[in-house]
């Protein structure tokens, strides 16, 4: 019988936190890109009318995705973060000096999903267009601070 032993070397476990944090890196970039394609086809909706069951079930789609990619911003870039696990003390200060500016951002996009990813889905669509435009402000900020962030992880 042979038995085998698995190397925990330093390197070892450098590699595979690398590996780790690539494969959140990717999972971050699927779920922006994929929030992003349903915010360019809700954006480009002429008229917003409770009644149109487009428009509601694009916005369900959207505001779920949209509370995902948050979901996937956290655990990729944020999580090491917060917990003081980077070791990199370069993208330590760098994250340290990016992340209130990402926060800010993930404020805006849980209003937007507090007020339109409603349990009747039948919220008020009045200003949606003006709500859009501030959230699409606010996420082109995100994408900025994440992409700095994701290339100092080494993961672009």
């Amino acid at each position: 019988m042979v038995t085998t032993v698995k190397d925990t070397t330093p390197k070892q476990k450098g590699s595979e936190r690398r590996g780790r944090s690539q494969e959140l890196t990717r999972k971050l970039v699927t779920e922006r890109t994929e929030m992003l394609v349903l915010f360019c086809r809700l954006a480009g909706i002429e008229s917003y009318s409770p009644e149109s069951c487009p428009v509601r079930e694009l916005l369900e789609e959207f505001c779920q995705i949209l509370v995902d990619y948050i979901a996937a911003g956290h655990f990729a870039l944020y999580e090491r973060i917060i917990e003081g696990t980077e070791r990199r003390q370069d993208v330590a200060a760098l994250a340290e000096r990016l992340y209130p500016g990402i926060a800010r951002t993930t404020d805006v996009a849980l209003e937007f999903n507090d007020k339109y990813d409603r349990d009747d889905h039948r919220p008020m669509l009045d200003h949606l267009a003006e709500e859009l435009s501030r959230l699409g402000e606010q996420l082109a900020v995100r994408i900025d601070l994440e992409d700095r962030l994701i290339s100092a992880f080494g993961g672009r």
